[in-house]
């Protein structure tokens, strides 16, 4: 065989390209190279030839042990580069490749608006009271001084079950519950969570909606107090270029009473079609707490008062991210729910 050393290698290189899979190659490969392989028997015999012959020997056994093992390892890769081409036309899945990443998910834009919120509240000692959505007449309008008959109460036109049961309008209930079980001031809290009225849907109104309320009550408390929190709440979300105005308004609960504006963050005050060319938008309303709503809750008016806010997280939310229907937080789009 190593005397037709030409015809030899031209031999294993036609089995080698003939090999029709892998399985084939790697049985000519074991023939020539094995243990008791062709290539491998001639080498070992080289120690028992001449002198004279071992270096001629060898350097012709490694030559031709060097254009085979090029030849095996261009069929494989040729052999490989067939398959994965016919995966690529014959399988729109391949088991065996990795997959690709799985996208990651991430807090509802209301969540982080609302938890921005609380942290930046908590800050200033504020703690967070939460309480049922289903309550009773009394705690979600009598305690807040909204009697029978009353026009705000029938304008809300509630959710009810039975004429004493309903689902809240607002979370002011959760205040009411919260000093009942404090009972002795100072009350610093919030109360998050979700409220209902019967809204028609439109572009700022559903009938279900996400409401923050905050609620101080200590000793000589002033309306000075209540905007400096304010005007901290909002710097601190919306950056502290933000101005905040209070004007009069009316709620029973609260006396006085006052909606609260920010500038608008589009036009920075100036006036635009966002804010219709008024420089603020809307955000809530909020208030010195009404004598009886103290009483209500067991708290003595006459040592202690207090001032409350109640704003939208949804209303918030869209001021942050200048979104302009309020029904795009509740439909699901991935497209508008991976912008935040």
């Amino acid at each position: 065989m190593i005397d037709d050393a030409g015809k030899f290698v031209e031999d294993s290189k036609a089995r080698i390209v003939a090999a029709r899979d892998e399985k084939e190659v790697e049985q000519v490969r074991l023939e020539l190279f094995g243990n008791n392989g062709a290539i491998t028997g001639l080498i070992k015999q080289i120690p028992t030839l001449p002198k004279e012959e071992r270096s001629e020997r060898g350097r012709l056994l490694n030559g031709i042990k060097q254009q085979a093992e090029a030849a095996i390892a261009a069929r494989l890769a040729e052999l490989r580069g067939e398959r994965l081409a016919d995966i690529v036309e014959t399988e729109a899945i391949d088991i065996t490749f990795p997959g690709p990443p799985l996208g990651r998910g991430h807090l509802h834009v209301l969540t982080q608006v609302r938890r921005q919120i609380e942290t930046v509240l908590e800050s200033l000692g504020y703690q967070v009271e939460l309480g049922p959505e289903v309550e009773t007449e009394w705690y979600n309008f009598e305690a807040l001084n909204l009697g029978a008959g009353h026009p705000a109460r029938e304008g809300w036109d509630s959710f009810y079950f039975t004429p004493e049961l309903l689902l809240r309008a607002h979370t002011s209930p959760v205040q009411i519950r919260a000093m009942q079980r404090i009972k002795e001031p100072p009350i610093y809290i919030i109360t998050p969570g979700r409220a209902y009225r019967r809204d028609p849907p439109d572009a700022t109104h559903l009938p279900y909606f996400s409401q923050v309320e905050g609620l101080a009550i200590d000793k000589a408390l002033t309306v000075g107090d209540m905007k400096g929190t304010l005007l901290y709440m909002i710097q601190s979300l919306y950056g502290v270029e933000r101005k905040v105005r209070v004007r009069p308004s009316y709620f029973p609960f609260t006396e006085p009473s006052f909606e609260f504006d920010v500038t608008c963050g589009i036009c920075n005050g100036m006036g635009c079609k966002s804010c219709r060319h008024k420089g603020w938008l809307e955000v809530g309303g909020c208030g010195m707490v009404h004598p009886q709503v103290l009483r209500n809750g067991g708290i003595d008016p006459a040592e202690w008062n207090g001032y409350a806010w109640g704003f939208g997280i949804e209303r918030m939310a869209m001021l942050k991210h200048d979104v302009d229907d309020i029904r795009l937080f509740y439909e699901s789009d991935l497209r508008f729910l991976e912008q935040f």
